[in-house]
């Protein structure tokens, strides 16, 4: 009984310290629970069920081959956007295929994320999960519809040959009338004015052969143009293409607004002559200027004597018109030509003496009159070409030459080309090659760009001014100038669509 009695208390004080400990634990227990329902961190830590759940072998593969797709993806991604960002700023862009899933961030890291990077298109598509929201978006390069069709037009443009196709009946010609056009067009050219009565050659359109051509609009010309200066400079048949293009860009109305700025180019008439070399007008609008300058052998002439009237002139084949190296950084698109006026007869009447390097000519292959044109047109575009990196705004052409059609003799010697019947000797052109070797040969190579329209031209005979000339002697006939409107607005129509 005593054993019991004292061993008593010692069991009683174990039990306590027992129930303590239990009750400590439970009450640290129920801490903890508290705790983790609410804290997020620690919910967060917490396996999911799926988690804890075993997975099997098939399962695991597919997590490894997501895994390698997402690694993938972002590195193709990342290529794709690397790629991106080296092409060059145009309208021209690709799309990619890839969605990428970023999870919701704040406004300001999206912007510099994004800062610079190419512009994309988003879908945001918002999905609810169970522990955070993501937006899917899709990475595609925004294309810019109406510029990227500007740009496929202008790679057409310069891959089309427009100087193969044939010429098709179109009752929506001519661009303007033959009978108005009075303020520039000269009389001697309007064929309306004349005793002609067959005007079927007006209503001819040029077709390219494998591509469409631009369809021409003043409006069109002038957006293009604008702030710019387009100069022709060349012969007679230039000037025939100057006032076929101020007709074409006014419809042949009149237009008082038009202001003549040809002093601006030293485009003066001479004391005693008859007219100046050339004539300069601006369209105030969108400030487009277009001149036209006469230098018929293109290439520089000098006086020997400047107070001789009648003296000879120097004839440098090898130097450009003092009028390019004075105006050409003004001109933003140049059409050069030349062609007709190289002859014996021309060059007596003119008193040209042919000079290179400062002297007259020794060499005997210069001094052959077509040996002469094709060195001239061969420097001139050399020297052309030479000035495209100190003036990166120039576009320059050289037209190859315009056709004569004169049949049983030359101009003073009874020929003519009395036919009126369009396309009776042909209608369509389909060579490669342009039938001007010299004008193809001297541009070739360079950044100078050859209007080709001598073969488009050829098959054209019954366009000429003909037995119909106001102003050429009787039994004279002009078949080399053209009947206005008529074959030169083509050349002008080839010409704004590459420009």
């Amino acid at each position: 009984m005593r054993f019991r009695m004292k061993g008593g208390p010692y069991r009683l004080r174990w039990r306590g310290k027992e129930l303590s400990l239990i009750l400590i634990v439970l009450v640290c227990a129920t801490i903890l629970v508290w705790t983790w329902d609410r804290s997020p961190v620690l919910t967060s830590s917490l396996p999911s069920k799926n988690q804890l759940l075993q997975l099997s072998p098939e399962h695991k593969s597919h997590v490894r081959e997501d895994i390698s797709t997402s690694i993938q993806r972002e590195v193709i991604n990342n290529e794709e956007e690397h790629h991106v960002d080296k092409m060059p700023s145009t309208d021209t862009a690709e799309s990619s295929s890839e969605f990428e899933t970023f999870p919701i961030q704040k406004k300001e890291e999206e912007t510099e994320k994004h800062k610079y990077s190419p512009k994309r298109e988003k879908t945001g598509v918002v999905k609810s999960g169970s522990s955070s929201t993501q937006i899917e978006e899709t990475n595609n390069v925004i294309l810019g519809e109406k510029a990227s069709e500007q740009e496929d037009k202008k790679v057409e443009n310069q891959a089309c040959n427009y100087a193969k196709g044939k010429w098709v009946i179109d009752d929506r010609r001519p661009l303007y009338s033959g009978f108005g056009c009075k303020q520039w067009l000269a009389p001697m050219w309007a064929c309306r004015l004349m005793q002609r009565q067959d005007f079927a050659f007006e209503k001819l359109r040029w077709q390219p052969k494998d591509c469409e051509m631009e369809e021409f609009e003043g409006s069109k010309f002038f957006k293009r143009m604008q702030d710019k200066t387009l100069a022709f400079v060349g012969d007679s048949l230039g000037r025939q293409q100057f006032q076929s293009l101020m007709c074409m860009i006014t419809a042949g109305k009149d237009s008082p607004n038009v202001q003549d700025v040809g002093k601006e180019y030293g485009l003066v008439k001479p004391p005693g002559g008859k007219r100046p070399n050339g004539w300069a007008y601006r369209f105030p609008s969108t400030n487009t200027t277009v001149l036209y300058y006469w230098s018929a052998s293109l290439c520089d002439l000098e006086p020997l004597n400047v107070r001789d009237p009648h003296t000879e002139y120097a004839m440098h084949l090898d130097r450009p018109p003092a009028f390019l190296r004075q105006f050409l950084h003004k001109i933003d698109v140049l059409v050069l030509n030349t062609g007709h006026h190289w002859n014996r007869g021309k060059l007596k009447a003119n008193r040209w003496v042919m000079y290179v390097g400062g002297v007259p000519n020794n060499n005997r292959k210069i001094a052959d009159m077509g040996g002469a044109k094709n060195f001239t047109i061969h420097s001139t575009i050399k020297w052309i070409n030479s000035q495209l990196p100190k003036h990166p705004h120039l576009k320059a052409f050289y037209r190859s030459i315009s056709p004569r059609h004169f049949v049983n003799g030359d101009w003073n010697t009874g020929g003519s080309c009395d036919n009126t019947s369009p396309m009776s000797i042909g209608k369509e052109v389909l060579q490669e090659e342009s039938s001007d070797y010299s004008a193809a040969s001297a541009v070739r190579g360079t950044g100078v760009e050859l209007l080709d329209v001598t073969a488009l031209s050829q098959v054209r005979d019954e366009g000429h001014i003909s037995r119909f000339s106001i102003t050429a002697s009787p039994g004279v006939q002009d078949c080399l100038h053209w009947c206005l409107p008529g074959v030169p607005d083509t050349w002008n129509e080839i010409l704004f669509a590459q420009i």
